[in-house]
């Protein structure tokens, strides 16, 4: 039990490091501007343009690194921010919001599975901690209660590791693509390579997170049942 604490705390405390590392990064890189002075809506629009993409919409969205592709009505939503911004940083995330939209374009396979879980993991995800609860109070006595949510949680950590190359093949098309259309130069693309990289990170704690805690439950499953 204590072992899983601590598990868990050191998960925690790595999170909110990187987390920190993030926002740190996102406002020093917000200040540089990139050479040709494109907003992050320039920025996405031509992305989508030089990929062939014509019917998928770039849109404001309220709230502060709040980014993200929605396949369901196609648009790229990019925080205020971002949107409006001509920084390094502005046009990295637009770009890599961007790169979601041509894996959805030509079926990238990560991120359709990852599309295809999403109900699943939304039922699991509202379930579950009022299931591992329960079962936790009552592992000694009912601990095929606990196994279910051991079960609803496995589908969540399953969901963050398979997010895992859907982020970073993003980013890869992403960099890839400001390279070779000259929106960033020698300096700023290392820049942005940065950001992008920090944000990556976020994603690993938070499927190594995941996994630690699925192993914590899946010990006191095991303490429960052998009483």
């Amino acid at each position: 039990m204590l072992i899983g604490y601590v598990i868990f705390g050191i998960f925690a405390l790595i999170s909110w490091l990187i987390s920190n590392n993030l926002k740190s990064k996102f406002t020093r890189y917000s200040k540089i501007p990139i050479p040709r002075g494109m907003t992050g809506k320039d920025v996405a629009e031509k992305m989508l343009r030089d990929s062939g993409i014509f019917d998928v919409k770039v849109i404001s969205t309220n709230g502060h690194l709040t980014d993200h592709y929605n396949p369901l009505t196609k648009t790229v939503n990019l925080s205020e921010n971002v949107f409006g911004s001509s920084s390094v940083a502005a046009a990295a995330i637009a770009a890599h919001e961007c790169g979601h939209a041509v894996q959805h374009a030509f079926a990238y396979a990560p991120l359709t599975l990852r599309s295809k879980l999403v109900p699943v993991v939304s039922f699991a995800s509202s379930w579950m901690q009022w299931v591992l609860l329960a079962g936790i109070i009552f592992v000694n006595s009912f601990p095929q209660l606990l196994l279910a949510g051991i079960v609803l949680f496995a589908m969540t950590t399953l969901f963050s590791f398979i997010t895992l190359p859907v982020e970073i093949n993003a980013s890869s098309r992403a960099l890839a693509w400001l390279n070779t259309a000259g929106i960033t130069n020698y300096e700023t693309h290392d820049q942005a390579k940065d950001a992008l990289k920090t944000a990556a990170y976020t994603y690993v704690v938070a499927a190594l997170g995941s996994l630690a805690t699925l192993v914590y439950y899946i010990l006191i499953y095991l303490g429960g049942s052998r009483r």
